[in-house]
């Protein structure tokens, strides 16, 4: 009878701790929001590829029209500080999915452009793979740029579904593409461009019909559906290659823009515009399926715009490629309607770094016990409207040929260093364009920001690729990273 008792007591134990797993992993996070019941939140993050920081409504494009975005904006939270960790595509990403700068793993170039078996380590687990081990069905769609060999592939890295292209680029109409991919084909070239290369499902090749950026977008409607059906929540990773070149756009996409004059510009407004149209598609899909309530929507680009290529980051400065503003400085939204119910405009510092754990956290996931993050759960600060990086080190670190373009932020203060020129301090809070150069005015301060950036790179690791060859041969003969030039305060 007391055996019974005890068996009994321990089943309900279980069952009372199983039931209360999810509220104690958002009290261990400190979250300052209403006691959550309901299930844990779907999240999507869809990011955008070259995207300029004035070229969405909701951060005052005047040209450009994305009505579904700014929807989003107008529904939740729209940011106006938000930095991703590289401007460049690549190491961007890999600073995304694993939450560290790429420099630590590195990953601090773009892979090589036509093709390798190199990739990011396979040691740092992606936040798919954390979500996935704590029952999220996973899925990324559209542009991988993080690892071609099967050892690196998305249904390796956490991710249950996978539709979309490897490499770093692609061609958006098929008809074009196609012919160019057999014309390779027929010539016996095996090293194709990695831009007309037929796309993929789960590891086989498909032929594409559809314009790319609407091709990802009918096939995130299509795992929002599926993933529906299932009892468990989802996490999609959709990342279009739009607005990145070639510039290839819809014509009924540019008439939306008539007074546009510029080609280039007309084109990149017909490519972002045909993001937005399926940002809309998502977010109806959503809503027929009635899980738009409970499903956090994360939108952001990966750097900065490119300015010869139709990009605008007005006011920043500079664009892809630059550690000035605009090259890593973003628009960035997010959506929850249970739970970012008023609008608001977000005007502290947040890093794509940060997502990794405050995701993490959302979904009452545990970090690995050798995980390394360099972002922070930033939650409780965003509904509490507190800076979650008051008084800490914000980096950017792009290497050249010979040198190294550096910069770092500590609140409103920005040091920068670019080519050969000595390092120049910014007041970024009353110079968001970076044109009066403080240094000689604090001396002191710009000293101390330097010295902490050099310290930060003492254990950066050496490259693992570089996009070129002729990269990895300068970088041995100019003896790189010489961080004793980077560094020196004159």
């Amino acid at each position: 009878m007391v055996k019974n008792f005890f068996s009994i007591s321990l089943l309900l134990l279980i069952f009372f701790c199983s039931q209360l797993s999810w509220a104690d992993s958002r009290k261990k996070n400190d979250i300052n929001v209403a006691e959550i019941n309901s299930p844990r939140p779907n999240i999507i993050i869809i990011l955008a590829d070259d995207l300029g920081y004035a070229d969405v409504g909701f951060n005052g494009a005047k040209d450009i029209i994305t009505p579904n975005l700014d929807a989003l904006a107008e529904g939740g939270v729209s940011f106006s500080q938000a930095y991703v960790a590289h401007p460049f595509c690549g190491p961007s990403r890999a600073a995304l999915m694993t939450g560290r700068y790429p420099h630590k793993m590195g990953a601090q170039f773009n892979l090589p452009t036509r093709g390798s078996f190199v990739g990011v380590p396979t040691t740092e687990e992606f936040i798919s793979k954390a979500l996935q081990k704590t029952g999220y069905f996973t899925g990324a769609i559209g542009k991988w740029h993080l690892g071609e060999a099967s050892e690196y592939h998305p249904n390796k890295r956490g991710f249950d579904e996978f539709f979309g292209f490897l490499g770093g680029g692609h061609n958006y109409f098929p008809t074009e593409f196609e012919k160019t991919y057999n014309k390779q084909i027929k010539q016996g070239i095996r090293n194709i461009d990695h831009y007309v290369l037929p796309l993929e499902y789960n590891g086989k090749p498909v032929r594409e019909t559809q314009y790319i950026t609407d091709a990802l977008s009918r096939e995130a409607v299509k795992f929002v559906k599926k993933a529906a059906d299932k009892n468990n929540p989802f996490f999609l990773y959709l990342a279009y290659n739009a607005p990145h070149v070639p510039l290839q756009a819809k014509e009924e996409d540019m008439r939306q823009f008539p007074d546009i004059e510029d080609t280039k510009r007309k084109t990149y407004a017909g490519m972002v515009y045909a993001v937005d149209r399926g940002v809309g598609d998502i977010i109806n899909t959503l809503k027929a399926v009635k899980k738009l309530d409970n499903t956090l929507i994360i939108f952001l680009s990966d750097n900065g715009g490119k300015l010869s290529e139709g990009g605008d980051n007005s006011p920043l400065k500079e664009g892809k490629g630059s550690v000035h503003e605009g090259g890593f400085r973003t628009p960035m939204l997010m959506h929850w309607p249970e739970y970012l119910e008023k609008p608001q405009r977000f005007e502290h510092p947040v890093l794509a770094l940060d997502l990794y754990p405050t995701l993490v956290g959302l979904a009452g996931a545990e970090l690995s016990k050798d995980k390394k993050l360099d972002g922070k759960d930033i939650w409780s600060d965003l509904i509490n409207g507190v800076n979650p990086h008051k008084d800490e080190l914000i980096y950017t670190l792009r290497h050249r040929k010979g040198l190294s373009d550096a910069a770092v932020r500590r609140n409103e203060w920005k040091a920068v260093k670019t080519g050969t020129k000595p390092w120049q301090l910014y007041n970024i809070n009353e110079d968001i364009g970076e044109t009066i150069d403080l240094s000689r005015k604090h001396k002191v301060r710009l000293k101390d920001m330097i010295l902490e950036m050099e310290k930060w790179t003492w254990n950066n690791a050496q490259p693992l690729w570089f996009h070129k060859s002729e990269e990895g041969a300068d970088w041995r003969k100019d003896g790189m990273p010489r961080f004793d030039e980077t560094f020196r305060i004159k």
